[in-house]
């Protein structure tokens, strides 16, 4: 009789290192050499074996014009600048010619420095003067950029503007579209890219720069400020930074011209370091920065590198393969475009209610309002979520139910909603979160009441839809901090949808149109409403979605209402042209709306439209790239 693997059977390749879906997924962080000075918040030049690190601000803390060459091993003194400050903005493909703009000492600066490999020349300053510059450049000494920032003697002082240097002096060029600063930039003169920054929150934007005009892109995948960048528009890495909390991260994303992939994490989890502007996505190093404590900065440097293509292999689907080095049979599982995420039960609120609302930039970050705990009876509790727990904090003023709100857990607006007495009024009113109380403020020009909402901080928000009793209302309003202006009407009145993104970048998902069918989904684009090609799989309303995901090029919904009284638990992920079915929740409910964090990690706040729930379940997702596991047997 003829054994079986003479009969069928299959090569196993032996490898000493597991395959990987790109050669960008092969990158690991290194410890390189310390700095002589721990700094945060200073220049960086150069290369990974020929960087270099100028100004910033030390342990003491004191403002600094230290200089230092890296060689690839060690850090060692140079001549220092001239004017001692941190939080400007640095450029320099070599670390022989280098220079280092605007910045903070006791104001902020528009000083700029030029490195020649000897000495530090004063030269024509920026238009702007502005701070928290950081790693908000592109280009080398002679040719580059510098772009947003803060600027407390401006309007905003959230600055947006883009300056442009050709080696004598300063040009005001286009703006970036979202105003923000601390945000990680690379690349040249004529083509740039910038993501994420802080603006009122912390954001997942990305723009790119074609040499006039910024373009919004593809939002990264965790928002964040303080990053570094590296590399082109069409290859490029960005890691660290600090996430709302202030939670800094280690974590590290690479952008392939068309998508984000996050990839292996730093050692040290720290923002506002600093990589060369003439270090690329395979080749770069973090230096300096701030940990979560202490906050004054650290010597650490850390080097990114990837396998060398000569000894890439790459993975695919279903390929089996031995490690020698493990010494395991492994197996290549497909984890790339939609998140293969589960979700699990966290820590339910304090107090269980219905109909509030709730926001947040994470699953640790997340922000539940307001409500009731059975008709009629309102409350005005607030709960924030630190990724373990509820914590009541400081109530709201006005009391009031089936409410919009936007922002994070430290920067948050409330607007909007209905009372019961009379019955069934709209209320306009809209008050502000600082992270420690409520205030009233402006109210919104059209009262109403089951409204979407997106927005990423209490002066950037969108209202839209709902009802004004009795009438379903298309009615849209943006609130820039102080006022609320009427825009451009949803293409169709609708109330109780999934709503997600930013003031600038929102998307309307399903709900109880009318008319209409509630698979529909309409995206905001700043100026307008569309309705999309892509509808939902499942038509409902009541549904949650990803309140932290600040773009209408990605989302996350979850449960809701299939009319005329189905609850759900359907999950689908929206990745700017389809809805995918992945994963249910554990409990089918109803949600008003609610949920907080991003389409890898998000919370299901559930307030029910029927009965008050107080169970919150997590949304998990892995790193959308291919995977190895191990195979066993049992």
């Amino acid at each position: 009789m003829s054994e079986y693997k003479g009969i069928r059977g299959w090569k196993v390749q032996t490898v000493s290192t597991d395959p990987a879906a790109s050669i960008a997924a092969t990158g690991t962080w290194a410890s390189g050499g310390d700095l002589n000075t721990a700094r945060r918040d200073a220049g960086g030049a150069g290369t990974q074996t020929a960087a270099q690190l100028f100004f910033g601000q030390n342990a003491t803390p004191t403002m600094v014009a230290f200089n230092e060459y890296y060689d690839g091993t060690s850090w060692s003194e140079q001549v220092d600048g001239n004017t001692a400050r941190a939080y400007g903005g640095g450029l320099g493909l070599t670390q022989t010619a280098s220079l280092y703009a605007g910045g903070y000492s006791t104001v902020p600066h528009t000083n700029n420095e030029v490195w020649n490999g000897s000495s530090w020349t004063e030269v024509n300053d920026l238009n702007t003067g502005r701070e928290n510059l950081d790693n908000a450049t592109a280009g080398s000494s002679t040719a580059g950029l510098i772009f947003g920032g803060y600027s407390p003697g401006d309007s905003p002082v959230i600055s947006g503007k883009t300056e442009s240097w050709n080696g004598t002096s300063w040009t005001e060029v286009n703006d970036l579209n979202t105003a923000r600063y601390e945000s990680g930039g690379s690349g040249t003169q004529t083509a740039a890219i910038n993501s994420g920054g802080y603006s009122g929150t912390q954001s997942t934007a990305s723009e790119q720069w074609n040499g006039t005009s910024w373009t919004s892109g593809t939002s990264i995948n965790t928002a964040r400020s303080g990053l570094a960048s590296a590399g082109t528009t069409t290859s490029n890495l960005i890691f660290g930074g600090g996430t709302p909390g202030p939670v800094k991260v280690a974590n590290t994303e690479f952008w392939d011209g068309s998508s984000w992939t996050e990839l292996a994490d730093l050692a040290v989890a720290r923002n506002l370091g600093n990589a060369g502007m003439g270090s690329t996505s395979s080749s770069t190093l973090f230096s300096g920065g701030s940990p979560a404590s202490p906050p004054a900065g650290v010597v650490n440097t850390e080097e990114w590198t990837v396998a060398p293509p000569t000894t890439f292999s790459k993975s695919n689907p279903g390929q089996v393969f031995y490690n020698s080095t493990s010494n395991a049979f492994k197996v290549t599982k497909d984890n790339s475009g939609t998140p293969l995420g589960t979700w699990s039960s966290a820590s339910s609120l304090n107090t269980s209610r219905g109909n509030g609302t709730s926001t947040g930039s994470a699953t640790t970050a997340a922000i539940a309002i307001g409500g009731d705990t059975g008709p009629p009876t309102l409350v005005t509790n607030t709960e924030i979520y630190n990724g373990s727990s509820w914590t009541e904090v400081n109530d709201f003023n006005t009391p009031r139910y089936i409410m919009g709100s936007a922002g994070t857990t430290t920067s948050s607006v409330l607007f909007a909603g209905r009372v019961n007495t009379p019955a069934l009024a709209n209320k306009n009113e809209t008050e502000l979160w600082n992270g420690t109380s409520w205030t009233s403020t402006a109210n919104m020009n059209t009262g109403r009441w089951a409204i979407g909402s997106a927005g990423t901080s209490s002066t950037s928000a969108l209202g839209f839809g709902g009802i004004i009793y009795p009438a379903v209302t298309a009615n849209t309003e943006y609130w820039n901090g102080t006022t609320w202006t009427e825009v451009n009407d949803l293409s169709t009145p609708n109330l109780y949808m999934g709503s997600s993104g930013s003031a600038t970048s929102a998307l309307s998902i399903g709900g109880e149109q009318a008319p209409g069918s509630n698979t529909a989904v309409e995206s905001w684009n700043g100026t307008s409403w569309s309705t999309l090609p892509a509808a939902l799989n499942t038509g409902r309303q009541y549904n949650g979605a990803s309140r932290g995901v600040y773009s209408n090029t990605t989302a996350l919904t979850w449960a809701g209402q299939i009319p005329p009284t189905v609850s759900t638990a359907n999950t689908e992920y929206y990745d700017g042209s389809t809805w995918t079915e992945v994963n249910n929740l554990g409990t089918a409910r109803t949600t008003n709306s609610n949920g907080a964090g991003t389409t890898t990690g998000a919370l299901a706040i559930t307030q029910s439209n029927t009965t008050p729930y107080g169970i919150v379940e997590e949304w998990s997702a892995p790193a959308p790239f291919a995977t190895n596991n191990t195979l066993t047997v049992s």
